[in-house]
């Protein structure tokens, strides 16, 4: 219960910029959660390419297989009319359909990390506007009053750069993660293209 009691005093003292930033935050943390769910079931028990071309030549499906690849072959092998032109565009429609999919939500993810360290930034300014206010009323004599524009300042910008921080870097590393899942159906398209 301390740890409610000081965080929700730590936030007191934010002022009102708080309440966009956790929100946010929250945002941001629930669609990073969901890429990272995302591309660990894309990744896990998937088919590799050797798999993938044996189950275009009639090889069943391994077993407990799903994934990336296994998904792109087996809606390609529901669809597949066994006319090499027609095929080769069925195939990339069954990519194309997924590849919106793989960069889902990293766009937001990278703008609300952007967007933090602004309402830290707002939070600073608010903060200050609140300390000249206590200085032009009652001068530099009275440090409590002055202590609660400045905290205000402080904590916003603090808790701006908490959220931006590793948002950033979640961004990048989701970012990376789609790349190198792009380049796999990349590849995926070219050996399944040489094998129709």
């Amino acid at each position: 219960m301390d740890i409610i009691a000081n965080a929700y005093e730590y936030l007191r003292h934010g002022g009102i910029i708080m309440i966009p930033l956790i929100f946010s935050s929250l945002l941001m943390w629930v669609l990073i959660i969901e890429r990272i769910l995302y591309f660990r079931r894309m990744d896990r028990d998937d088919v590799d390419l050797k798999q993938a071309v044996q189950m275009l030549n009639g090889k069943p499906l391994p077993d407990s297989s799903k994934g990336l690849r296994t998904g792109i072959v087996i809606d390609f092998l529901n669809k597949r009319t066994k006319k090499r032109e027609l095929d080769q565009g069925i195939l990339e429609s069954c990519v194309m359909k997924e590849r919106p999919h793989i960069k889902q939500s990293l766009t937001v993810i990278a703008a609300l990390a952007a967007v933090a360290p602004l309402f830290g930034l707002l939070g600073t300014v608010t903060g200050m506007m609140t300390t000249f206010d206590v200085i032009s009323m009652f001068g530099t004599g009275n440090a409590k009053a002055m202590a609660g524009g400045i905290s205000e300042a402080l904590i916003t910008t603090q808790s701006g750069l908490l959220v931006a921080i590793p948002g950033l870097f979640m961004s990048g590393f989701l970012s990376r993660r789609a790349v190198r899942m792009e380049n796999r159906l990349d590849e995926l398209i070219m050996i399944m293209k040489r094998n129709l």
